[in-house]
């Protein structure tokens, strides 16, 4: 988080230093901010209504609220609200902007795969998200990354309809320097919001571990999830990074740029570290 602080201060001083335009940085933070502020209140609805999850009641589905109600009290936190997704694709996720307002939803494809212990240990990685922060700091990550392709946007387009006004400055150097950051930070900022994504689902199964006293009942889910093979219904790269495994399927992210693009870790790494053999 702190490298993507640098990034955003750095990315801004060299759009408002190329441009000669320092306003757009004013407009850009002010969306930036009222972009932030409703993704982090208004998280949970919008996720809810893009995966058309709906609620459950005790007496619609007794098992699974025991289960969340159960590890919630174990964990110490408020019992979420309860949604299912009519998908036969196997997955879960968590949102919410905190504990108090947190929401989990799993897909009926996957209460009819697992058994007991292995549902329990997916609520417990969906609830260690919640109790972790998780959803604030994808937020966060979300947003900034946001941010810094808005700027690089707009330079661009100030650009052509304003000219650059540093060119007969002598600025030379750092102008292509300032041209090549604009062109690259975008880039970066996405690989840094991926990697946060990825490290906070090791965290999340490592504390989900802790809290059902039982990692293989976590793993066996994730290798039965991971050998399903097909996407969700009603995917959506906005709410991908949410899910417990990739909603668009598993994919093979053996090599180095596809572990960087990816939003989660491979299967086989989340299994082996669970079960100590890494």
């Amino acid at each position: 988080m702190f490298v993507f602080l640098i990034l955003v201060i750095a990315v801004g001083y060299a759009i408002s230093w190329y441009t000669g335009a320092p306003e757009i940085l004013y407009i850009a933070v002010i969306f930036a901010v009222l972009m932030n502020f409703f993704s982090y209140w208004f998280s949970d609805k919008i996720v809810i209504k893009l995966t058309r999850a709906l609620p459950v009641s005790p007496d619609s589905n007794r098992e699974l609220w025991s289960i969340v109600e159960n590890l919630s009290i174990t964990a110490g936190l408020p019992m979420p609200k309860l949604y299912v997704i009519n998908d036969s694709a196997p997955n879960a996720f968590a949102t919410g902007r905190s504990p108090k307002h947190s929401a989990v939803a799993v897909t009926t494809g996957l209460l009819a795969i697992l058994n007991k212990t292995e549902l329990e240990g997916v609520i417990a990685h969906e609830l260690s998200h919640v109790g972790n922060r998780d959803i604030l700091v994808a937020t966060i990550a979300v947003t900034l990354a946001g941010f810094i392709a808005i700027l690089a946007d707009i330079s661009f387009r100030m650009t052509y309809l304003r000219g650059n006004s540093r060119e007969n400055k002598g600025g030379g150097i750092f102008m292509i320097l300032a041209i090549v950051g604009i062109i690259l930070a975008p880039i970066a900022a996405k690989l840094i919001q991926l990697a946060v994504s990825r490290k906070r689902e090791f965290l999340a199964d490592a504390s989900g571990a802790m809290l059902t006293r039982y990692p293989e009942g976590l793993a066996s889910a994730l290798q039965k999830i991971s050998e399903y093979g097909m996407p969700m219904k009603h995917a959506s790269h906005a709410t991908s990074h949410l899910f417990i495994s990739n909603p668009f399927g598993p994919r093979d992210v053996a090599g180095f740029m596809n572990k960087l693009f990816s939003t989660h870790p491979r299967v086989e790494d989340r299994i082996a570290a669970l079960l100590g053999k890494i």
